[in-house]
């Protein structure tokens, strides 16, 4: 319609010529507002009227609110003819729907440039940044600080601006511009005094601009300012930046050798260029190798090798040497702890391209080759990956489907040739696909812990500092499922400083959500909500939409799930992308809204959860929803599966979050099986 929506400041409007548009009262700004947060969806009068009247609403409520909207009408469209419908705000069953797009409002603008600039290389990235700041007027949505409906908004978007005003900074840094980069933090510190990341930017940044003795009084400074801050407190990164400082370190001071690193890899790449004739076969081998080393370097480049993974495999198999496309199929031996596939029909692919080579290879001729490739197959297929037919609805009795009955021979088949011959890096890969491979069922966990030590032995023994990272977390998750907070702190403090010293930055994401988990289970849901909120902001530049998609949604559950018979109002996922777990989500949201029926119809569809991290959890919502609409299939199948994992954590073997005992949802569940007969 050409008309723009700001939140980023107060509610406001434009004209497509850039001319605001008159808005009225406040009251028109807060439906306004209250619309444009609702982001597509229906919101309706009954809760407009609770929204915009929070303690007692007056009569005449109903018919004030399509006053507003009247008049807002007229504002947002005044060319519309008096009997033409509205085609902007539109009115919709019991309510109205503000049709905007993602590039009509500031704020979603501002979350696809943040998105974009986590992604771009640091020269590129500090422009995208710089273009995401600026469309900031002010608080979002200023001129409603104290309005309930608008409160998680607001608390979103501020933690994802504070969180890009540190990643510009660490882009600055990135291309060495270091002073400019500590001007802007020290005024950033000074508001927001309770942020590590600022902190340790900020010395950083001093460091690197020759001030060492500033750089080392700021990290005191955070040290007092972490210490008065409620919720907050100095964490490893603080501690790892002053001993880089006092040892002089690299990371901490101007890299002289910079240059000189940058110029041998230019003369050895156009060497490369000049000796290696085009089209040859040691130019997959070299590409292959790149994007596996490629893939743990960060963000950008896991995005980059995820990319570029499968043409090179098509390139091999394009030659019709199988034995040349097991080896590069085979050489992607990048850790993976997160079992939902960042593009499930990548994966499928490369599943289904493993499987090809292996069946090539000559029996008994190359062990080590196949062992690989069964790897690749059972990393690959995590989750409901490689799955070729549809999971069977939740009330269907139990099946093993074919495809995970070949991940599960894949992954005994790996880990028995891996330890026949003997190769650490051979068996650590086929570890990582036993453990990517051991959610067939619930309460796993013991495997899974006893699985991490055993890869972190291995990889203590053999110097492979990825495996060991991979195994920590490992550890980490299913401890957190044990309840055993305290040495599953170990492990992610472990995590960090082996991530800091082999510079594998995204280590820090699971560490960072492990922290609000067990913040949550020992302090309680307040203290955690904004430890969740940072976890969310870091999330979203991580390069894993596999981990990514959906994750604001799975923390909004965490409250409901965890008070007994709850059910979420139908506003608290306003705004949230559920992403894959929408299906399982489904009839919790609509039994909230009182929607039995259509609740019911919901889970006599619904499909099993996948066997991934968050199998426990998703099965613990829908006993929820069947315990509100009495559907006693559900709830049986859901007692069946839930009963294995009786001593876990809900959800916490993901190292996200917990939804309480799995027992006390157990025992919610057979009590209402119970008084159904």
């Amino acid at each position: 319609m050409g008309v723009a929506f700001g939140l980023l400041g107060p509610v406001a409007a434009w004209s497509a010529a850039g001319e605001p548009l008159p808005l009225g009262a406040p009251r028109h700004r807060e439906v306004l507002g209250r619309l444009l947060v609702a982001r597509g969806r229906v919101v309706t009068v009954d809760r407009l009227v609770t929204d915009l009247w929070e303690d007692e609403a007056p009569a005449a409520a109903v018919g004030a609110v399509r006053t507003f909207v009247a008049a807002l009408r007229r504002s947002l469209e005044p060319g519309r003819p008096p009997r033409e419908a509205s085609r902007l705000l539109v009115t919709q069953g019991p309510g109205y729907v503000l049709r905007a797009g993602r590039d009509a409002v500031d704020a979603w603008r501002f979350e696809d440039a943040a998105q974009q600039a986590g992604t771009a290389a640091p020269q590129a990235a500090v422009a995208l940044w710089d273009a995401a700041l600026a469309l900031w007027r002010g608080p979002a949505l200023a001129d409603f600080p104290s309005a309930r409906w608008a409160a998680a908004d607001r608390a979103r978007l501020e933690a994802l601006r504070l969180h890009a005003v540190e990643r510009r900074a660490d882009a600055l840094l990135a291309t060495g511009a270091a002073r400019e980069a500590a001007v802007d933090l020290e005024a950033h510190v000074a508001a927001q005094p309770g942020r590590e990341d600022g902190w340790v930017l900020l010395a950083t940044a001093l460091a690197r601009s020759g001030r060492r003795a500033d750089a080392l009084e700021t990290v005191r400074r955070a040290r007092r300012a972490l210490a008065g801050e409620p919720g907050a407190e100095p964490g490893p990164a603080l501690a790892r930046v002053e001993a880089q400082i006092l040892k002089g370190s690299p990371a901490a001071e101007p890299a002289a050798d910079a240059g000189i690193a940058d110029g041998v890899w230019g003369r050895a790449a156009a060497a490369w260029e000049r000796s290696v004739p085009a089209r040859s076969r040691a130019r997959l081998h070299a590409t292959a190798g790149l994007l596996r080393d490629l893939a743990v370097t960060g963000a950008d480049g896991l995005a980059e090798a995820r990319e570029h993974r499968q043409d090179v495999v098509a390139a091999a198999e394009a030659t019709g040497d199988a034995e040349l496309t097991a080896r590069i199929i085979g050489s992607y031996d990048v850790p993976a702890i997160w079992t939902r596939a960042d593009d499930p029909e990548s994966a499928g692919k490369l599943v289904r391209a493993a499987a090809r080579a292996a069946a090539a290879l000559a029996p008994g001729d190359t062990p080590a080759l196949r062992a690989r490739l069964l790897s690749v197959i059972a990393v690959e297929s995590r989750g409901d990956a490689a799955a070729d037919t549809p999971p069977a609805p939740t009330t269907a009795p139990p099946v093993l489907e074919a495809w995970r009955a070949r991940a599960e021979r894949s992954t005994e088949e790996a880990v028995r040739l891996a330890r026949r011959l003997g190769d650490p890096t051979l068996l650590a890969f086929a570890l990582n696909g036993a453990f990517m491979q051991s959610f067939g069922h619930c309460g796993n966990s013991t495997y899974r812990e006893a699985t991490g030590r055993e890869l972190i032995r291995l990889a203590e023994d053999h110097q492979l500092p990825g495996h060991e990272v991979l195994g920590r977390l490992m550890r980490l998750q299913a401890l957190a499922a044990q309840g055993d907070f305290a040495t599953a702190e170990a492990e992610a403090e472990a995590t960090d400083r082996l991530a800091a010293q082999h510079e594998r930055p995204l280590a820090s994401v699971f560490t960072s959500w492990f922290r609000a988990l067990r913040t949550c289970e020992t302090e309680g849901w307040t203290a955690a909500r904004p430890l969740y909120a940072r976890a969310l902001a870091v999330t979203a530049d991580c390069a894993m939409p596999g981990l990514a998609r959906g994750a604001g949604a799975l923390v909004a559950l965490v409250p409901v799930l965890r008070a007994e018979h709850a059910l979420p109002r139908s506003d608290d996922f306003d705004g949230l992308d559920a992403g894959p777990y929408q299906p399982w989500l489904e009839p919790l949201l609509l039994a909230g809204a009182g929607a039995a029926d259509l609740a019911r119809q919901a889970l006599d569809r619904v499909p099993r959860p996948p066997h991934d991290l968050l199998q426990e959890a998703l099965w613990c919502v829908l006993a929820r929803s069947a315990q509100a609409v009495g559907h006693t299939g559900v709830l049986r199948r859901a007692v069946e599966e839930l009963t294995a994992a009786q001593g876990e954590l809900a959800g916490a073997t993901s190292g996200l979050i917990s939804f309480g005992p799995v027992a006390h949802h157990l025992l919610a569940a057979e009590r209402a099986l119970a008084a159904r007969g």
